[in-house]
């Protein structure tokens, strides 16, 4: 693959918007239980994981709310539902942890990113704790501090 890094990633989404959101604790690689087409249209960057979320079900983590474009030069017969929920792929013990942390922390588990590893799809997924407005408040006041900082020594 021409265009992917030396590492072997290549990031197809990313949920920004999510650090934003949320304080993130820990992540986790999962893979992803996919169709053929939706494998086409996330290689082609046909992907949106802003509004994504995970459930714990019966001993199963789901990628809920994850839309993946239906793939264009394939028939309708053949293709995917967009927002179908997907499993993920994890081993029975941190999908055990997980839920532990869901369940007594009061967490939440949200998708980071999609990307391409050797080849294969996976998911980064973040067990996370939901931000008050005070704090996003004082994150773009550090950012905005940090930029002003960088500036000066860039004039420097």
């Amino acid at each position: 693959m021409a265009n992917e890094p030396a590492n072997g990633y290549k990031i197809i989404a990313d949920n920004r918007k999510a650090r934003f959101e949320y304080e993130i604790l820990e992540t986790f690689e999962a893979g992803i239980e996919l169709k053929g087409t939706e494998v086409k249209s996330i290689r082609a960057g046909k992907v949106n994981v802003g509004e994504g979320f995970v459930l714990i079900r019966d001993g199963e983590a789901l990628l809920h709310n994850v839309h993946i474009s239906p793939h264009s030069t394939t028939g309708n017969y053949f293709n995917h539902e967009p927002r179908r929920t997907r499993r993920l792929l994890l081993h029975k013990k941190e999908i055990q942890r997980l839920l532990g942390q869901v369940e007594q922390k009061g967490l939440t588990l949200v998708p980071l990113r999609l990307y391409l590893k050797n080849g294969w799809v996976k998911a980064l997924i973040a067990l996370a704790r939901g931000k008050k407005l005070h704090d996003k408040r004082e994150d773009l006041k550090r950012k905005q501090s940090d930029r002003e900082i960088a500036r000066a020594m860039k004039q420097l």
